[in-house]
């Protein structure tokens, strides 16, 4: 299906690439990158201006929108916790309907989870009921059978990327670097990790150190033949209180690891690098930077703060993609505007690129998103 722009592409002399690098290192930019995280299912079922336009995902909204590119090997910007074969589980576990009845189903998703869901679809985010990995031994047998480091599906096609982002690319480029303890937290659900930490924190150490290794394997394929611009994290253990693991955890378990692939990224000139955690992470955020990670995507306001907070506290040392509060786009112009002029000073400062804290959510009407996308641009479009 093609897919008509509904919007002219910001103005500018520079390349998208460019544009990137330029703003991640506080150097002169002709604009502002302009992006946005995505929107929520239900946005591309009820907004006119996607239905009446065929506009029924992200991929389609950032062409329709006309953004500035930006692309990830093995990773998604807009995704959650999709499954990378790379750093991941493979094959994941095969969906199954365990039980039916008149209001629900019982299902076995991907990553081996019972879960229960609604048949009317009132709610998206399933009641898990149990993993599959509980004990020690559940782990040894799901990783000899899952992830295996000589998993043919984990080698990587190196000549193929290679023309498909060559080296005069005009957009930027960014790596993969999987999760190394909220996929874990997919696989044993919130409450299993939390009793895992404790009583089998030797089991949950193996499963950290497992996908570590996978990752490593996948950047020692690639980044020796692909210039990227950034890397990319996923995480997601943060909720409105802090993380979901201690601190101490974080610390002794996770830290090392982000050491390791953070000194692999440094080594191929690769300096900015993102994870994608909503919630609180100001408990771990040091944390976070002691281990290589030196950016926040899409950085949600109303767990944390606004954004001029933390860049003031860590200064440049720390960049922020995304924290334009969800809750002032769902007000309408005029709070739109005045939060659009609290983000001023720290586009002009350099390592921030503003966009909705998250996929913006269908509560926002589409006149006023579009209000938003108009002010931003000239705000920030150099108009």
């Amino acid at each position: 299906m093609s897919i008509t722009p509904c919007r002219t592409k910001w103005k500018g002399t520079l390349t998208d690439r460019e544009r990137f690098n330029n703003q991640m290192h506080y150097r002169p930019v002709d604009r502002c990158f302009n992006m946005e995280f995505g929107y929520w299912d239900e946005n591309f079922r009820q907004w006119p201006l996607f239905t009446e336009n065929g506009i029924q995902n992200n991929d389609q909204a950032e062409v329709f929108f006309n953004f500035d590119v930006i692309k990830t090997i093995g990773g998604n910007l807009s995704s959650s916790s999709a499954i990378n074969p790379l750093v991941d589980m493979n094959p994941p576990f095969p969906w199954e309907l365990i039980e039916e009845t008149q209001t629900s189903k019982i299902i076995r998703n991907s990553d081996g989870l019972l879960a229960e869901l609604p048949k009317d679809g009132h709610d998206t985010i399933p009641h898990f009921i149990k993993s599959s990995i509980v004990t020690p031994h559940d782990w040894q047998q799901v990783k000899a059978e899952r992830f295996r480091r000589d998993d043919p599906a984990r080698s990587i096609d190196v000549e193929s990327l290679k023309r498909l982002h060559p080296p005069d690319r005009d957009y930027p480029l960014g790596v993969d670097c999987g999760s190394m303890i909220g996929r874990i937290r997919d696989m044993l659900t919130f409450e299993g990790l939390a009793y895992a930490t404790y009583d089998y924190p030797k089991m949950v150490e193996d499963m950290v150190e497992t996908r570590c290794q996978l990752v490593e394997d996948a950047l020692d394929q690639l980044l020796a033949y692909l210039d990227f611009d950034f890397a990319t994290g996923w995480e997601d253990i943060c909720f409105k209180n802090g993380p979901i693991v201690s601190v101490g955890f974080f610390r002794d378990v996770i830290v090392p690891r982000y050491k390791r692939i953070g000194a692999k990224l440094k080594a191929h000139g690769v300096d900015i690098w993102y994870t994608d955690c909503d919630g609180d992470v100001r408990p771990i955020l040091p944390l976070m930077m002691k281990g290589g990670i030196n950016c926040l995507m899409p950085f949600e306001v109303n767990s944390c703060e606004h954004p001029a907070e933390l860049l003031n506290d860590f200064g440049r040392e720390l960049r922020i993609m995304g924290g334009f509060d969800k809750i002032q786009l769902g007000k309408g112009p005029k709070a739109i505007k005045a939060y659009m002029q609290s983000l001023v000073p720290l586009v002009q400062r350099g390592g921030y690129i503003p966009f909705c804290d998250h996929r913006c959510p269908p509560n926002v009407k589409p006149e006023d998103y579009l209000y938003y996308l108009d002010l931003k641009e000239q705000t920030f479009g150099m108009k």
